[in-house]
């Protein structure tokens, strides 16, 4: 069974109405109505019901983060359920900088993931190592650890709805990107560690990059074996920019 690519824009704490009305009619008006990849947007929590609405059917869109509690008196939280009713498909959990600047273990991270799969969202796992850790040569360690805490709690057969994204920190927001091969050789590694736990699973699996990706870069990352997308920051605040990455999935995709 193949995977669909797919192309996930992360506005992070970007937007207006303004933008989220131009920015998702722009992103229709310039893909192929007969698409074979899968296109997302992960807007701030505000602009989730503007954006669910302008995106019907044809874009997915996406949670930022989640809370791992269903309710209660955790002020400036979001739920699952929330989310959920809002109109979201999928949920990014243990992004990066939720990991840095939020302090999010990687068991907040897999608290967060199970409950992401109890309210019928799919959650988009993030993971990867600083540049510190890569030049000290525990990026396989790293990514493990934070693969492994998730798969201890959930079990890997959750994986069947569920999409993991490498974004290697030290190319998040920095203009450098990991080369193809790098990045191809920690997507292979990923799916070695799942195939660990199932052979029959870990095929299956969508593992995007993340990590400055653009229109010049991503048909090479994206024809890698086990790179099937990318998790876009910047790129994915214009239309010009983010069609131009869905262009070269549209062409992978033929």
């Amino acid at each position: 069974m193949s995977r669909k690519l797919m192309v996930a824009g992360n506005w992070k704490l970007n937007g207006s109405i303004a933008m989220t009305r131009d920015l998702i009619s722009e992103i229709i008006a310039g893909l192929p109505s007969d698409k074979r990849f899968e296109v997302a947007v992960f807007p701030p929590s505000v602009y989730i019901s503007q954006a669910t609405k302008l995106a019907k059917e044809f874009i997915l869109v996406g949670g930022q983060t989640l809370s791992e509690f269903d309710k209660g008196a955790y002020t400036g939280e979001v739920s699952g359920s929330m989310l959920k009713e809002l109109g979201c498909q999928l949920v990014l959990v243990g992004h990066s900088e939720r990991r840095a600047y939020f302090n999010e273990s990687n068991q907040d991270i897999a608290n967060k993931f199970q409950t992401a799969l109890k309210h019928g969202l799919k959650p988009i796992l993030c993971c990867g190592e600083t540049l510190e850790q890569r030049e000290s040569g525990v990026t396989e360690q790293i990514v493990s650890e934070q693969i492994n805490a998730v798969i201890d709690l959930v079990g890997i057969e959750a994986f069947e709805n569920a999409v993991i994204a490498y974004e290697p920190v030290w190319a998040i927001g920095t203009g450098v990107t990991a080369s193809s091969e790098q990045a191809q050789h920690v997507h292979a590694f990923i799916r070695s560690l799942l195939s660990l736990k199932s052979d029959t699973i870990a095929p299956l699996v969508p593992i995007l990059y993340g990590g400055s990706v653009k229109g010049s870069n991503a048909k090479e990352l994206f024809s890698m074996q086990d790179i099937d997308g990318g998790l876009v920051g910047g790129a994915s605040l214009t239309s010009e920019d983010f069609l131009a990455i869905c262009q070269q999935a549209d062409e992978l995709s033929q």
